[in-house]
Order: C-alpha cells, then sequence, then structure tokens
C-alpha cells in the first residue's frame, strides 16, 4: 500500500475542503482493498451517491470515508440525525473508513475501520439544530461517537505511518463478522455489552463485572427497565456468535 496520495487532483479546487475530498477519495479508490472478501481494490462512486464514497468491486461493500488531518478524536461529524439512524436500523449503513494524514504532505499517517454491523445507534449524537439565521435552518446532524464502539470494532489498517497486512485486516473483519447475523433492532444492545466489557481491559471477567456497567447501559437504552436480564441475555449473545467464551458458571472469557 502506497502510502502517498495523489496531491496533484488538489491542483483544480480552490476549497481545502474539496481538495481534501478530491485527494483522499482519489487515493482510496487506488490504494485501498475490500475487507469482506478478497477484492484488492475499491471503486469510486459518483459525487452524488448517498453515504458512501467507495465500492468494493467484487462484493459490492460500501464504504465511506472520513479524512482528517488533525487527530482522529473521540467525535467524527457526520451528517442528518435522522437518515443514520433510519439508516441503521434498517441495517443500510456503509462500512466506515476515519483517516488521518499530514496536510503538508499528503501522506496517510491513520486509517481506522468499523464495519456497518459494528455500529451501535447508541454511538450517533444528535447535534443543535442549525440556527434560523443559516440557510439550513432547523436542520439537525450528528457526531459518532467513537468511544461508544467496541475497541475490536475499530479495525487498524494503518498505524502511524506503517500499513498492516491485507490478510490480518480480513482476520480481524471476519472475527466480527457473526455480529451481522444479529438482527439490527437487537443489534445495538449486543455492540453496547461488547463495548463495556471490552472497557474492563481483561480478558476474563464474570456476569457480576459486566453489571458494573448497567447504569450506563440503562442510560442508553432508557425504555428497558430489566438492564441485569438484558445483560445476561447478551453475554450468551455474543457467545453464540463466538465473540466470546462461557468457560464456567458466570465465568466469561473474550476470544
Amino acid at each position: 500500500m502506497n502510502l502517498q496520495m495523489p496531491a496533484l487532483l488538489a491542483s483544480g479546487y480552490k476549497s481545502r475542503c474539496q481538495q481534501a475530498r478530491v485527494v483522499t477519495e482519489g487515493w482510496g479508490a487506488k490504494e485501498l482493498f475490500c475487507a469482506n472478501c478478497d477484492s484488492s481494490e475499491l471503486s469510486q462512486l459518483a459525487n452524488n451517491y448517498k453515504s458512501a464514497d467507495l465500492i468494493c468491486p467484487r462484493c459490492n461493500a460500501p464504504f465511506q470515508l472520513k479524512g482528517t488531518s488533525g487527530a482522529i478524536g473521540p467525535r467524527i461529524c457526520d451528517g442528518a440525525y435522522a437518515a443514520m439512524v433510519e439508516a441503521i436500523r434498517k441495517d443500510k449503513t456503509p462500512n466506515l473508513l476515519l483517516l488521518r494524514y499530514d496536510s503538508g504532505s499528503w501522506r496517510v499517517l491513520d486509517l481506522l475501520l468499523v464495519p456497518h454491523f459494528a455500529l451501535p445507534e447508541s454511538a450517533i449524537i444528535k447535534r443543535k439544530p442549525l440556527a434560523d439565521t443559516a440557510r439550513r435552518a432547523g436542520w439537525v446532524g450528528c457526531n459518532i461517537a467513537l468511544d461508544r464502539i467496541a475497541p475490536d470494532a475499530r479495525i487498524p489498517i494503518v498505524v502511524r505511518g506503517q500499513p498492516r497486512l491485507e490478510r490480518d485486516v480480513r482476520a480481524d473483519f471476519k472475527r466480527l463478522k457473526p455480529l451481522r447475523g444479529i438482527g439490527a433492532s437487537e443489534r445495538g444492545w449486543t455492540l453496547d455489552v461488547l463495548n463495556a466489557i471490552s472497557r474492563l481491559g481483561k480478558a476474563e471477567f464474570t456476569t457480576q463485572d459486566a453489571y458494573a456497567f448497567d447504569k450506563d447501559l440503562q442510560n442508553l437504552h432508557p425504555v428497558n427497565h430489566h438492564v441485569r436480564p438484558k445483560i445476561r441475555q447478551q453475554l450468551q449473545v455474543l457467545r453464540d456468535a463466538g465473540i466470546l467464551w462461557h468457560v464456567g458458571r458466570n465465568q466469561w472469557r473474550l476470544k
């Protein structure tokens, strides 16, 4: 993978935002591969294509590429809140690529992949409506909260200027694929529980350890008033998906 982006693509644009878009997407179409299948390339979509920038020519997996010259922070600016929530509920979100580059050299520094089936609705944070004086007055956007996405679901492709092997990225993606088989309406709970137990910072834990996050999960799912039974249920769902091992009574281990 060549981490030097095609800076010449920026020459036809004055806006820095437009320059960044054409350069990052041009690089992605030339250098990126599909994590969902063995395709060694992605194709660039038309500028007016809704929600996605790149697509796999073999398996048709869509990808949305978001680039920044700053740090990949805990909040990622995204589009309309209602549209994003609807896309998650209908299981129609693209895979998310988060890219950090050096603005002076146009070189890729970091790249993360979040599979579309690993993005919970709880990670979509509503922004304030635009002011009445704005051109799109009342429009409500959203941010994506990275800290609400399980660490294992933030798959590194480039780390501090060093690309990982395609086979390793695909192995990480494949390990999470069983989550795709969980219905979209139930998957939010599953992903939130997975993120919570990942925050324990240990491979083996107890059901009681998982209960430590009952208040956090209650805040994310205020309609549900039986949080602990739901946690137990989701531990079993994660076990059936091959993400957890049940090693003994109330004892669990992350694979």
